[in-house]
C-alpha cells in the first residue's frame, strides 16, 4: 500500500482531523494497545506463565488454615421485663446505622482486648504455638491483638439481622475456641453497655447508702448525747412552722406549765381563804366538815332553846358556850388554812421562778437540739430516698440482652485455605495487571509515530503518503527505478499533491522535518523526480545551508559552484547556478559554500525574488529545507513558498516534539499541506499499513541503507 488518499476539499486539514478524531479516537487508542500487546506477546506469555507458577508454588508452600464460624443475631430493640426505665435512655437510630455500628464493634480492638484477657491468650500454649509466638521473642500485647484482628472476619447475612463470625488459624481447635470466645465476649460487652449504667449506679448507690447509714447513726448519737448532757427530755414531738422542735416539747417546759397551773390554784385558794376569814362566812371553806356539821346542829339546838327558854336557862347557856367553842375552832381552822394556802403559794412561786430560770437557760440548748434533730431527719430522708432508688435499679437491671448466640462454632474438619482455584485466579489477575501495566508503560513511554493515523488525529494534518523503509546500496537508483517500491510511494504522494488546490499541486513546496535523517532529502529528490517524470519542468533547491546531504543522495558535486549561498548574496539569475541532472530529469541548485550566517541570508528579500524568478521558468519547485530543531532556517523558508510538506520518520521522534515544530510553523503563517510518514516497515503492518506494494520486487539480503536526511 503506497499511501492514503488526500481529501479534495479545500477546508483546513485541522477541521477534518478533528472530526476524524471525535469519531475514531477510542477505537484507535484501543487498537494501539492491542498492537502493543501483540508486539509484547512473548513477554506477556512469560508473565502469565510466571504468575501461574508463582500461584502454584504459593499454594504448595502455604500453611493450611481452618476457619470456625459462629452465628449471632443482632436486634435493635430488646424487651425490658420491668416498667422501670434504665439510667441511660436508648437513642432511636436507624436499623442500618445500628447494625453498621455493631459490625465495627465486632472487629474493633476493644473486642480483641476483651478476648485476649478473657481467654488469657498470652499464656495459652496452644494459641502461642499455632501463631509461632515464643516468650523469647518478647512480643507485646498489642502485637497479639493485631494477630486476632487480622484473623477475625465478620460476614453479615443480607436482608437479615444475622451475622457470621469467623476466626482462622492453623489449628481447628483454636479457631473454634476463639470464635466462641469472641461471640461470648461480644454478647457480654453488649449487655454491660446496655445495663452497665444500672450496675454502676447500684454500686454507687450502695456506697452512698452505706455512707448515709453511718452519717445517720452518728447524727442520732450526737442528738442523744446532747440531750443527755443537757438533761433534755422530749415528751412529745410537734412540728413547728419552721419544721423544728421547740423547747416546749421538753420536760422542763412541761414542769413549767404544771407549776404555773398549781400556782394559779394556790393563789385562788389563798384569796378565797382571806375573803372568807374577813367576812366570817366560813361556809364556803373546806374547814372540817364535822365541825361545821356539829356547829349547825348546835346552832339549831340553841335556837330551839332560845325559843322555849329564857337566857338564863342553863342548858341554853351551855349550848351557847358549845356554839361559841365550835365557832372558835372553825375560825382557827380558817386562819390555819389561810396560812397553809399562803405558804403553798410561796413555795409554788419559788419553784416557778426556779423552773423559769431553767427554761430560759435551756432555750439556747433547744435551738442546738433542733439543729441536731433536723440533721437526723435530713439524713433519714436521704437514706430512705436512696434506698428506694436502689430497689428500683435492682428491678430495672433484669433487662433482656438484644444480642443472642444462634449457632456456636464447631471444630472445622477441612481447611479453607490455600485454595488452588483462588490462587490461580489471583495469579491470572496479577498477571493481567502486570501485563496491562507493561503495555501501558510501553505506549506511554513510546510516544512516537507508529500509527500513521496519529498524524491527522494528533497533529491535525493529513497524510500525503507512506514511504517504505528500503534496503539498497543506492537510494538514487531506487528513485530512478520507476517500478521500485520507493518510486511508487512517491508517485502516490505526487498524485495526492495534485489534489491540494483546484489548480493542482502548489508550485513552490518546501520539505522539512523535525530532526535530521528523517528522509526529507530523499523525499525532496524523489518528488522532484516524480514531477519531472510527469513531464513538468522541475527545479530542486538545496536550502539546508547548515548540513546538507542532498548532494550525497543525488551523487553529485554540490560545491562546485556558488550555489544558493551565492545567489542569496548577489543578483545573478537563478539559472546561472542550476545544474541539469539529466538522469533525474530536473534542475538542481546546490547550497554551494556554507555561509556563516544562513538565517540572515534566508530572512532577506532575495529568497522571495529567487523563487518568484524560478516560477517564471519552472513548472514545479521543490526546496529541501533545514530540519526544524530549534533553528529558524525552515521558518524563514516557509514564508517564501506556497506550502510545506512535513517528513516524519516512523517510530522515532516524539509526537510532542513534532507538535511543537508544527506549531512554530503555523504561528508564522506557513501552510502545512500534510505529512510524509517515512521508513514504514513491518512494525506498521499491525496498523494496516504494509511495507510492500505487491509488485513482487524484492531487494534480497542487501544491507539496509538509511537515508542521510
Amino acid at each position: 500500500m503506497a499511501g492514503t488518499d488526500l481529501a479534495t476539499s479545500s477546508a483546513p486539514a485541522t477541521e477534518a482531523a478533528g472530526a476524524y478524531e471525535d469519531r475514531e479516537s477510542f477505537h484507535l487508542d484501543l487498537e494501539r494497545y492491542l498492537i502493543e500487546a501483540r508486539a509484547l506477546k512473548y513477554w506477556i506469555a512469560g508473565i502469565f506463565a510466571l504468575g501461574l507458577v508463582a500461584g502454584l508454588v504459593v499454594t504448595l508452600l502455604s500453611t493450611q488454615l481452618f476457619q470456625a464460624n459462629a452465628r449471632i443475631e443482632i436486634t435493635q430493640v430488646a424487651a425490658n421485663v420491668t416498667d422501670i426505665d434504665p439510667v441511660e435512655s436508648e437513642a432511636r437510630v436507624s436499623e442500618l446505622q445500628y447494625l453498621n455500628t455493631q459490625y465495627e464493634l465486632l472487629e474493633s480492638r476493644f473486642m480483641a482486648v476483651r478476648v485476649l484477657e478473657s481467654g488469657n491468650l498470652l499464656r495459652d500454649e496452644e494459641f502461642l504455638e499455632v501463631f509461632d509466638l515464643q516468650e523469647s521473642q518478647g512480643y507485646s500485647q498489642s502485637f497479639v491483638e493485631d494477630i486476632l484482628l487480622e484473623n477475625i472476619s465478620i460476614s453479615p447475612i443480607t436482608q437479615s439481622s444475622l451475622v457470621d463470625l469467623g476466626f482462622s488459624s492453623a489449628s481447628p481447635q483454636v479457631s473454634a475456641r476463639i470464635t466462641n470466645l469472641w461471640a461470648q465476649e461480644y454478647i457480654s460487652a453488649n449487655y454491660e453497655k446496655r445495663f452497665g449504667a444500672n450496675i454502676e449506679a447500684r454500686d454507687f448507690l450502695s456506697e452512698q447508702i452505706e455512707e448515709l447509714r453511718e452519717r445517720l447513726a452518728i447524727s442520732e448519737q450526737e442528738l442523744v448525747d446532747y440531750a443527755n448532757a443537757n438533761e433534755i427530755l422530749v415528751l412529745e414531738g410537734v412540728d413547728s412552722a419552721s419544721g423544728s422542735d421547740t423547747a416546749t416539747q421538753t420536760l422542763i417546759a412541761a414542769d413549767l406549765q404544771a407549776l404555773n397551773r398549781a400556782l394559779a390554784n394556790a393563789l385562788t385558794d389563798r384569796i378565797t381563804a382571806e375573803a372568807a376569814l374577813a367576812s366570817g362566812d366560813l361556809s364556803s371553806q373546806d374547814i372540817g366538815n364535822q365541825l361545821r356539821t356539829e356547829l349547825t346542829t348546835a346552832e339549831a339546838e340553841l335556837a330551839k332553846l332560845k325559843a322555849n327558854f329564857g337566857p338564863e336557862y342553863p342548858p341554853l347557856l351551855e349550848k351557847e358556850a358549845e356554839v361559841n367553842s365550835l365557832r372558835g375552832s372553825i375560825a382557827s381552822d380558817a386562819r390555819a388554812a389561810l396560812d397553809a394556802a399562803s405558804i403553798r403559794e410561796r413555795d409554788l412561786r419559788a419553784q416557778l421562778e426556779r423552773a423559769k430560770s431553767r427554761f430560759i437557760g435551756q432555750q439556747d440548748q433547744g435551738i442546738q437540739y433542733g439543729i441536731l434533730k433536723r440533721e437526723v431527719e435530713t439524713n433519714r430522708e436521704l437514706y430512705d430516698a436512696l434506698l428506694q432508688r436502689f430497689k428500683e435499679l435492682e428491678a430495672s437491671g433484669a433487662g433482656q440482652n438484644n444480642i443472642k448466640l444462634i449457632d456456636m462454632a464447631g471444630v472445622p474438619e477441612e481447611p479453607y485455605a490455600p485454595s488452588p482455584l483462588r490462587n490461580g485466579l489471583i495469579a491470572l489477575l496479577a498477571s493481567m495487571i502486570v501485563s496491562g501495566g507493561l503495555v501501558y508503560m510501553r505506549v506511554l513511554l513510546s510516544q512516537t509515530l507508529r500509527d500513521p493515523q496519529d498524524v491527522p488525529r494528533r497533529l491535525g494534518i493529513p497524510v500525503l503518503g507512506l514511504i517504505p523503509k528500503v534496503r539498497t546500496d543506492s537510494i538514487a537508483n531506487e528513485i530512478l527505478t520507476r517500478s521500485s517500491e520507493l518510486s511508487e510511494a512517491y508517485k502516490s504522494v505526487r498524485t495526492n499533491l495534485t489534489f491540494l488546490t483546484p489548480q493542482g499541486a502548489p508550485r513552490a513546496l518546501m520539505v522539512t522535518s523535525s530532526v535530521p535523517s528523517e528522509g526529507k532529502s530523499i523525499s525532496s529528490a524523489a518528488l522532484a523526480t516524480s514531477f519531472s517524470q510527469l513531464g513538468k519542468r522541475t527545479l530542486l533547491i538545496d536550502a539546508d545551508l547548515r548540513n546538507s546531504k542532498l548532494a550525497t543522495t543525488l551523487d553529485v558535486d554540490g560545491h562546485g559552484k556558488g550555489g544558493l549561498a551565492a545567489l542569496l548574496t548577489n543578483s545573478a539569475p537563478i539559472g546561472s547556478e542550476a545544474l541539469v541532472l539529466e538522469d533525474f530529469g530536473f534542475d538542481y541548485v546546490p547550497i554551494g559554500h556554507k555561509p556563516p550566517n544562513p538565517v540572515e541570508l534566508l530572512a532577506g528579500p532575495r529568497l522571495r525574488q529567487l523563487i518568484d524568478e524560478a516560477q517564471t521558468e519552472y513548472d514545479q519547485i521543490i526546496i529541501d529545507g533545514a530540519p526544524m530543531l530549534s533553528l529558524a532556517d525552515a521558518i524563514e523558508l516557509s514564508r517564501a513558498v506556497d506550502g510545506v510538506i512535513y517528513a516524519i520518520e516512523s517510530d522515532r521522534v516524539k509526537l510532542r516534539a513534532i507538535e511543537n515544530s508544527l506549531d512554530r510553523l503555523r504561528r508564522t503563517g506557513a501552510q502545512v499541506y500534510g505529512a510524509l510518514v517515512t521508513k514504514v516497515d513491518e512494525n506498521n503492518a499491525a496498523y494496516g499499513y504494509g511495507y510492500g506494494y505487491g509488485y513482487g520486487y524484492g531487494y534480497g539480503a542487501v544491507p539496509e541503507t538509511e537515508p542521510a536526511k
